[in-house]
């Protein structure tokens, strides 16, 4: 089991180790594929995609004992065997009470698969699992207790299938996890499960990143957004990338431990037309906008909780009042307004107020064009939404060009193989 060519590990000056180009790679080329060490389909997808190869599709067979996992064939279900009966008796005895979260679940995965592994697996050719950082020393009292909660709900709902270490050891091994995780996400950036992909972890991150992570049923690829000169270092971005410098820096400290020292966060170069400010003939004082900065950021955070408990109504109406206060200061090309027309636009598109979500897409997508890097998965997946917005609302000339837009951009991103650009082809031939 070789390594890809044109690739190499090395020891990246005050990043740790690293992925080096060896050869020249074009944009859109295809520098690896990584399969899933471990992973996951969330909840909500259940009876859409596959549990074992997540192909999205209708008349899924579903496991007859649990009635919760689903299949294309006896095939993929005898292939997610050894993982779901980590699951299968524990959700007919709990019922609608089994609850564990994504991260156990995926933990309980991983953990099953290090019992079984004799040597390194074809996800692991550059960076094993077991040299994953944890971060340990790093994590404040309130991390430390989320993991005890996860070790918690590991023992309770897994305990009849699974015999783990000790404490200490699961407390490592999640940490792990938490650092080292992945979230698949479809072609319209929504959720579709957890995975682990070691060879993935081993790049280090840049907010001005060479190369994107995309998906294929449950294998990870990563495609050149910039051209790659040997010798030059392969990376990726860790974060959503349409926040301004301080915004970002302060969520790779809280999630990945570390302050990014890229070309963008040097000069700040975007941060002016991130935070653009309103033209007014009495312009608001520094004071009063940095207050603002200040109120965006603990509204993102607020309405990020809120999600869990409140209706889509009460959601949409702290989107429009936060909207209603920042518009007073801030331009809506300012992304803390960006942010939350978007958070707007995903509640009118779970109500069906097609309208609605199109008003929000519409203001969103040129400053999306802005702030986001060339080829960002954000940008192509608004121009997306949009095509199908139009698309559904009898609008087709405008429809056929943003879906065209979209496809352009997944070109570079997915490879032009990729069957979510053949679905999109699909509708516009339609």
């Amino acid at each position: 089991m070789g390594q890809p060519e044109g690739l190499e590990r090395f020891d990246s000056q005050g990043k740790g180790r690293g992925l080096r180009a060896t050869r020249h790679f074009a944009l859109g080329e295809l520098l690896f594929t990584c399969p899933a060490y471990s992973y996951v389909l969330t909840v909500n997808e259940r009876g859409n995609h596959c549990e074992y190869c997540f192909t999205r599709k209708e008349g899924l067979s579903k496991c007859g004992k649990c009635k919760q996992a689903f299949y294309c064939n006896v095939e993929c279900q005898k292939g997610d065997w050894l993982m779901h009966k980590l699951e299968c008796s524990s959700m007919c005895s709990y019922g609608e009470k089994w609850s564990p979260s994504e991260t156990v679940r995926i933990t309980a995965r991983l953990l099953a698969k290090q019992k079984t592994q004799t040597e390194r697996s074809a996800s692991e050719r550059f960076l094993s699992v077991k040299e994953f950082e944890s971060h340990l020393d790093k994590l404040d009292n309130e991390k430390k207790e989320l993991i005890q909660n996860d070790i918690a709900a590991l023992h309770h709902f897994y305990s009849k299938n699974l015999h783990y270490s000790d404490n200490a050891t699961l407390e490592f091994v999640f940490a792990q996890v938490n650092c080292n995780g992945f979230t698949i996400e479809d072609e319209e950036l929504s959720h579709l499960g957890s995975a682990i992909f070691p060879d993935v972890a081993l790049m280090n991150h840049s907010c001005c990143p060479n190369v994107i992570v995309t998906y294929k049923g449950t294998t990870a690829e990563v495609r050149a957004v910039q051209k790659i000169n040997p010798g030059e270092e392969v990376f990726t971005s860790y974060i959503d990338l349409l926040y301004p410098t301080e915004d970002r820096q302060d969520r790779l400290l809280d999630s990945y431990f570390f302050t990014c020292d890229c070309k963008e966060c040097a000069t700040k170069q975007k941060d002016p037309a991130k935070l653009e400010i309103r033209k007014l003939s009495d312009p608001p004082s520094s004071q009063s906008v940095r207050d603002m900065i200040k109120y965006a950021r603990n509204v993102v955070e607020e309405f990020r909780r809120a999600k869990h408990y409140k209706t889509p109504s009460e959601l949409l109406e702290i989107c429009e009042l936060s909207l209603d206060k920042m518009g007073s200061v801030f331009e809506e090309s300012n992304v803390y307004m960006l942010h939350m027309m978007y958070q707007a636009m995903g509640i009118c598109l779970y109500t069906q107020d097609w309208e609605g979500a199109l008003k929000y897409g519409e203001k969103i997508i040129k400053p999306y064009s802005k702030h986001y890097p060339p080829y960002s998965l954000n940008v192509a997946s608004m121009w997306l939404k949009l095509g199908r917005l139009y698309m559904g609302l009898e609008r087709k000339t405008i429809g056929i060009k943003s879906l065209k837009k979209a496809i352009a951009i997944m070109e570079i991103a997915h490879g032009a193989d990729h069957h979510y650009i053949a679905e999109v082809k699909k509708e516009l031939e339609q």
